[in-house]
């Protein structure tokens, strides 16, 4: 996998010259993209329960209707909750016209919906993976009505 945003990060030639993600995404938007959906915590979760994560809202469905046996392993819950996040971000930005990831400049990626309005999708991982509300899926339909 070639990204190539990771080779600036790596040839930082001066401690006081870091590049931030706001600066990989204007510099190499695909990779960022790429980096951004690979969700593996997710997906292997969602694998282990014959969950195949396609991309499709139909998956983000099937998400909503796992049991919810994360939440004992306080460990993994903030890791499955960002995995979540960026996974709703991702079919947001393959399904929804005019849906395209941003980085606020504290380093948080939203997606931005052509309208305007910016999703912070994370959050909302982070709130389906300790609660269960609001589902992915109604966070989706909100999203591609605006």
């Amino acid at each position: 996998m070639n990204m190539s945003f990771l080779d600036k990060w790596r040839k930082r030639p001066r401690a006081d010259h870091s590049v931030s993600l706001v600066e990989s995404v204007r510099a190499d938007p695909g990779s960022v993209i790429e980096l951004l959906s690979e969700c593996e915590l997710l997906r292997a979760q969602a694998a282990a329960a014959g969950v195949e994560l396609d991309d499709s809202v139909r998956s983000l469905e099937a998400l909503d209707q796992l049991q919810p046996v994360w939440r004992d392993d306080l460990e993994v819950v903030p890791w499955l909750g960002n995995d979540a996040g960026l996974y709703l971000g991702t079919v947001l930005v393959r399904t929804v016209r005019g849906a395209v990831w941003q980085v606020r400049p504290n380093g948080q990626p939203v997606v931005r919906l052509e309208s305007g309005r910016e999703i912070d999708v994370v959050q909302a991982g982070h709130d389906w993976a300790d609660v269960g509300a609001p589902e992915l899926s109604q966070l989706y339909a909100e999203a591609s009505e605006s």
